[in-house]
């Protein structure tokens, strides 16, 4: 595990049970091998290892005592008991049948009806398992910052790039002043004139985009208050970020790529932030929906002679 990962990370509240997975999803590649060991256990027979002592779990995983409790840290729970409490609600909610098993990875010879079915099946987890694990203490600051900026700027490269778009021009509709920038030099030359006020949102699943990471230090360092939507929280890119909004992704495979469903997640995360924002400003930003809704109306009105 890197050393860049926020302090306060591990301090909030313990993810429910239905979020686990999805922690071991969105954390293992940041682990030790013998942290992922203990994590896949954990997540592969969550009824099994509910049952386990830290030192059977360690028995079982091939590792010791103390690696059992820093991966039940890491996870987000103070120590192993609540891990093997939050093991035990996961292990009732599958026997129940909420929680359905995993689908195989897409297949080159599969058909479309099966290709619809998975891809619906996973994009279906991806934001089941984003929600579940979205800390709203960190959302409801980021909320409070961007209803009272004085400007913001949103940096995304590819897939996040779009995403990065789509804040902006939501945010643009209710009359706030954002900016989203895919072109890395342009992004930082415009986080230089950022201030307190501010704020600076950096959009990157694996957490170390460089082109992402340099603007969001930029503001930093300028005062602005940023804000990272990320899949990796322990990524280079918290070193910078006042607050992390984490998001999951399904399995990457060969006809399935990270950067789909990343940005399924975080099209949610971005949708979450809008409507906050919306609400706390709901007596300007209803106003401004409904100017731009009129404008686009009357452009798109053939009586208007216009097309």
């Amino acid at each position: 595990m890197t050393s860049n990962v926020k302090e306060s990370f591990g301090h909030s509240a313990p993810p429910a049970p239905a979020a686990l997975a999805a922690k071991v999803r969105t954390l293992a590649p940041s682990m030790t091998r013998s942290m992922q060991r203990v994590a896949e256990a954990v997540a592969g027979d969550p009824a099994g290892c509910s049952a386990l002592t830290v030192t059977g779990l360690a028995e079982l995983t091939g590792t010791s005592e103390a690696t059992v409790v820093r991966t039940a840290r890491l996870l987000g729970y103070p120590g192993y008991r609540d891990l093997r409490l939050a093991l035990a609600g996961l292990a009732a909610q599958q026997e129940s049948g909420q929680s359905p098993a995993v689908t195989a990875d897409i297949a080159v010879d599969d058909s479309l009806a099966d290709v619809v079915a998975k891809l619906a099946y996973d994009e279906q987890q991806t934001l089941a398992d984003t929600a579940a694990g979205l800390d709203t203490a960190q959302l409801a600051a980021c909320v409070d910052a961007l209803a009272g900026a004085r400007r913001i700027d949103i940096y995304g490269i590819g897939a996040s790039g779009l995403v990065a778009q789509d804040l902006a021009q939501k945010l643009l509709r209710i009359g706030l002043i954002a900016h989203a920038h895919a072109d890395p030099h342009l992004a930082v030359t415009n986080a230089v004139q950022l201030r307190p006020r501010d704020v600076a949102i950096a959009i990157t699943h694996s957490g170390t985009t460089g082109d992402v990471i340099e603007p969001l230090r930029t503001a930093f360092e300028r005062g602005a208050t940023t804000i990272a939507v990320t899949g990796r929280p322990d990524g280079a890119v918290s070193q910078y970020a006042d607050h992390l909004l984490t998001t999951s992704t399904a399995r990457e495979s060969e006809l399935r790529p990270a950067a789909m469903s990343s940005r399924t997640s975080q099209l949610l995360v971005v949708d979450c932030l809008f409507v906050g924002v919306a609400q706390r400003t709901y007596e300007t930003a209803a106003p401004a929906l409904s100017a731009s809704y009129e404008a686009l109306a009357h452009r798109h009105d053939p009586r208007s002679g216009r097309r």
